[in-house]
């Protein structure tokens, strides 16, 4: 085998979880089915990474940058106004959803598991801090965009928007019904334009 650096082992292992994690739930992802996924010896996951448990930090980031990307390809499309905006960022962020809902249910899975496993007892905040700062990121962008301004403070919206996608991912996850979530996914976003006005 070609030697690769740690760091490089580390992120092969990671995105190796993650195929795992989507595939068969955090439960599967053990250290030796995520060597098998990355077709290395056993030896190299303790080369490069301390823990599988620090290996699922890893796994969480990739997801969030994932996310990310497609939230903001959505805002960034070409919209016409704040209401086309913001369904546009939703509606790419249920895309994303459907296209690896495994992924999605694994990073429900990892948070509750994180919230019962004292070696990550900080992950659940650490991940949902990610996910806070990424929807602020778009609100703070949108401003630029569109020459708008939010009159509520952008970090207490950014949690709304978290948690109205985790409402839209989990519902659709248990029904996967489409129109469904276009139908709320519509509903929020009538109730968070009103949250913008021109900027002055």
């Amino acid at each position: 085998m070609t030697r690769m650096p740690a760091t490089e082992r580390r992120a092969a292992l990671a995105r190796a979880a993650l195929v795992v994690v989507d595939r068969d739930g955090v439960h599967a992802a053990t250290t030796r089915a995520i060597v098998a996924e990355a077709a290395m010896p056993l030896a190299s996951f303790h080369y490069a990474v301390p823990s599988r448990d620090e290996l699922l930090r890893d796994v969480v980031e990739l997801v969030v940058d994932d996310e990310s990307d497609a939230a903001l390809a959505g805002l960034l499309a070409e919209a016409v106004d704040v209401r086309d905006a913001i369904r546009r960022t939703l509606t790419a962020y249920l895309d994303h959803v459907r296209l690896a809902p495994g992924r999605e249910q694994a990073m429900f899975e990892l948070t509750q598991y994180a919230l019962r496993t004292p070696e990550l007892a900080d992950l659940p905040a650490e991940q949902y801090g990610r996910y806070h700062a990424t929807a602020a990121t778009l609100l703070t962008a949108a401003e630029a965009h569109l020459g708008i301004r939010w009159v509520v403070p952008v970090a207490a919206l950014a949690r709304l928007i978290v948690t109205l996608t985790d409402g839209i991912t989990l519902a659709w996850l248990a029904d996967r019904d489409d129109a469904a979530a276009e139908n709320t996914i519509d509903l929020a976003t009538d109730a968070l334009a009103p949250f913008a006005q021109p900027a002055p």
